[in-house]
């Protein structure tokens, strides 16, 4: 998406997203759920994210990613489309959905690596069907 273009969700797609992530959430075991504008807007959220400041994890992960854009096009990579960070206690994985948005979960050891990816990408997909060119009006 051109920076110069505003990103704007309707209120259908947001129940949509939320429901998606909810799905997500069950089915991988992760702690939480966030879809993030690529300018680094929280779009929505689910799961445990009360004792988060989810608008600078969003913030952060954007930046994070459009650092990795550029040094998957030192490399001749058009792009890398997932980013995961291991910690002692919690590990993060962001990935694409569409050209729009990122899709970033937080979980811990009751979950896989594994798991997450298969059920990120799974649910990036659907994602994808709410906020892709395709689901846009046209003018």
């Amino acid at each position: 998406m051109p920076s110069h273009e505003v990103f704007m969700i309707y209120e259908n797609d947001q129940k949509e997203a939320e429901e998606a992530l909810h799905f997500l959430l069950a089915e991988s075991q992760a702690k939480c759920a966030l879809l993030i504008s690529r300018d680094g807007s929280l779009i929505c959220q689910q799961g445990e994210t009360a004792s988060l400041d989810t608008t600078s994890l969003a913030a952060l992960a954007a930046g994070c990613f459009a650092a990795t854009k550029e040094i998957a096009r030192l490399i001749g990579e058009p792009e890398f489309s997932v980013l995961f960070h291991q910690g002692e206690h919690e590990s993060i994985h962001v990935s694409l959905v569409g050209e729009e948005a990122l899709l970033m979960m937080l979980f811990d050891d009751r979950t896989t690596i594994g798991l997450v990816r298969i059920m990120a990408k799974e649910a990036s997909r659907r994602l994808s069907k709410i906020f892709g060119p395709q689901a846009r009006p046209s003018d």
